[in-house]
């Protein structure tokens, strides 16, 4: 490759989706947070993001089945950014219907030569119409099931292997697949400020067409329009959250007049719920470990019109530095995890993640919860959640925090929404990303134990 530099956006979809495609490999930029950054910076219209969205995503998504594929039609080593290229024009070959394959090879060719020369475009040319000629091989021809489904799916052989130990072949199946299907856009409704009807209604006015959830009465169901750029979300009455984080807050059973913590608040959607829940009573601390990061609350704070939230900058393992022993009501612990329940939202992380980072996550999670017992009143309840499926984090971390603190049990969460109860199991839910749709969750509630 030349040289010569290239904009993230110069019209072209394709290309744009090659220079994030690139980024993120290089990078290890979030896949979710270039895309907006792009689309937002060069103000790409609705019809161009959708497309850049999508190719972007599906190529992501699809990374480790598309180098099956082209394995056999390339011969020699490839620039990182020609194998990019050539996945990103096999996944709309072999993917989407709606673009007809020459006008793709057309594109490929044309990118090929203005970010290096003839030989390239000719190099990419070649494999792309011998692919179009010839078809693509079949996975039958992997024997083992684990590594086939490695390849179909496109997630690690280790991946696959540990969640096939954890939850058996189909389920592991099931989910992976999952992953690599789009997410459904849901938003949650400030009760505090209006009702769900009147949202409805108003985002109709505003060309969004919306539909209850079946799970939670507060969340909505986006079918049709961009809701960042309504004024239903600019006024407060409206949060995007996935519907799967909205159920933490179910489990923290928080009331008007409570004294609640989230010690793990960015970007704010879970301490808005909570604030929701105070109704202007009570009050909120809401912490997080970066001020870029706690800076997002406080602007979610004021678009809600969230008056009785103190939001900190600091380490929530050293909490008890700066706030009493037992001088919270309710505390959230919304911890760090492997994200494995968002891979459809951020394909990246299924190639990031290693399997040794999951001891060094759950000693995290296990000093967050240590610092969050002390700090909870007794007869308070302490809600851990986490954005993944891994039962290390999730199970492991509760039975290991369990064992060291004798004076808290497991909450029943008979109070949960009743379409999950089939989820509830000992005090814990555990969500997969088929269960609804939604994102993977776990929550476990912890009571302390009156003295």
């Amino acid at each position: 490759m030349s040289s010569k530099s290239y904009r993230m956006w110069n019209g072209n979809v394709r290309d744009a989706a090659l220079s994030i495609l690139m980024a993120i490999e290089k990078s290890q930029a979030y896949s979710n947070l270039l895309l907006h950054q792009t689309i937002e910076k060069y103000k790409i219209e609705q019809k161009d993001s959708g497309l850049l969205t999508e190719i972007t995503y599906g190529t992501l998504q699809h990374k480790m089945t598309l180098d099956y594929y082209l394995e056999p039609f390339v011969k020699g080593k490839l620039d990182d950014w020609v194998r990019q290229l050539l996945r990103l024009s096999l996944y709309q070959i072999h993917y989407l219907d709606r673009i007809p394959n020459h006008a793709v090879v057309h594109e490929a060719v044309e990118i090929a030569k203005k970010r290096s020369h003839k030989g390239t475009a000719g190099l990419v040319n070649g494999i792309l119409r011998s692919i179009l000629r010839q078809g693509v091989r079949s996975t039958d021809e992997i024997q083992d099931p684990i590594e086939r489904l490695s390849i179909e799916s496109s997630h690690p052989i280790w991946l696959i292997k540990r969640w096939v130990e954890q939850f058996g072949f189909e389920q592991a199946q099931t989910m992976a697949f999952e992953n690599n299907t789009p997410p459904v856009q849901t938003i949650r409704v400030n009760l505090a400020k209006t009702t769900v009807q009147e949202v409805m209604e108003m985002l109709e006015d505003e060309g969004i067409i919306a539909h209850r959830s079946d799970i939670l009465d507060e969340c909505l169901h986006i079918e049709k329009g961009q809701v960042a750029k309504t004024r239903v979300y600019q006024y407060g009455f409206i949060s995007i959250q996935d519907e799967s984080s909205m159920i933490p807050i179910h489990a923290l059973r928080v009331e008007p007049g409570q004294r609640v913590l989230d010690m793990c608040a960015a970007p704010g959607g879970k301490s808005m719920h909570i604030a929701e829940k105070l109704n202007g009573e009570g009050s909120l601390v809401s912490v997080d470990l970066h001020p870029h990061k706690v800076n997002l609350v406080a602007e979610q704070a004021t678009r809600l019109g969230v008056k009785n939230i103190e939001t900190r900058t600091m380490d929530s393992r050293k909490l008890t530095d700066e706030y009493e022993e037992e001088s919270f009501d309710r505390i959230l612990v919304d911890a760090p995890c492997s994200g494995l329940g968002v891979i459809r939202r951020k394909p990246d992380i299924k190639y990031t993640k290693k399997e040794e980072d999951f001891k060094s996550l759950q000693a995290i999670q296990l000093r967050l919860l240590d610092e969050a017992s002390k700090l909870i009143k007794p007869d308070g309840i302490i809600v851990y959640s986490t954005c993944t499926i891994d039962e290390v984090e999730n199970i492991g971390t509760v039975q290991a925090f369990l064992e060291e603190n004798k004076d808290f049990t497991l909450d029943e969460l008979t109070e949960m929404p009743k379409q999950i109860h089939h989820l509830v199991s000992g005090g814990m839910v555990h969500i997969f990303p088929q269960d609804f749709n939604s994102d993977g969750f776990f929550v476990a509630a912890f009571k302390k134990v009156s003295k």
